[in-house]
């Protein structure tokens, strides 16, 4: 069992700290094979999640703009039986190239930690931190962003530090 960091002072202030280390990091990630690095980055995932309760954080929703899709706006309307138009009102941003995101941070649905609309959540929150998905090189920004919010996404990029025997020199 790894040692994880779930303190988010913690978390925070090791990101601030290793800014330098993790922008080589991801150069030396980038000089690696996209799916070796997808394989073990999946694994750590798989590893690593299941030990971090998210209802203890919920950092992801006290700090992330979540971007939501008309379909998804429309069923977590019909969900609250209120009308699409009103759902945009309370709830969302809406862009002149018309994107919609969640107007509010912390999130509006966020209560105790937990969401209050979990089983229509939207597909960005669902799929956050987004470690299961392959390409992992080719979405280093979004990871090293959440690297300073999330428990899992700081954990899985410490212990793949620690499995590519990564060491930056000072």
């Amino acid at each position: 069992m790894l040692q994880l960091t779930t303190n988010l002072q913690d978390i925070k202030n090791n990101a601030l700290n290793k800014e330098a280390e993790n922008d080589a990091f991801r150069l030396f990630l980038k000089t690696q094979n996209p799916l070796a690095i997808d394989a073990i980055v999946h694994q750590l995932n798989a590893t690593i999640t299941p030990q971090i309760n998210c209802m203890e954080c919920g950092n992801c929703c006290k700090s992330l703009m979540i971007n939501v899709t008309p379909i998804e706006a429309e069923k977590v309307a019909n969900t609250m039986q209120i009308s699409v138009e009103n759902f945009k009102e309370k709830y969302i941003e809406e862009s002149q190239g018309g994107a919609l995101v969640i107007h509010q941070v912390p999130c509006s649905f966020l209560h105790n930690n937990a969401c209050t609309i979990y089983d229509d959540r939207f597909t960005e929150c669902r799929e956050f931190p987004h470690l299961h998905k392959p390409n992992f090189i080719n979405r280093l920004f979004g990871t090293f962003y959440n690297y300073g919010i999330c428990p899992i996404v700081f954990n899985v990029i410490e212990a793949l530090k620690s499995k590519l025997n990564f060491n930056a020199v000072s």
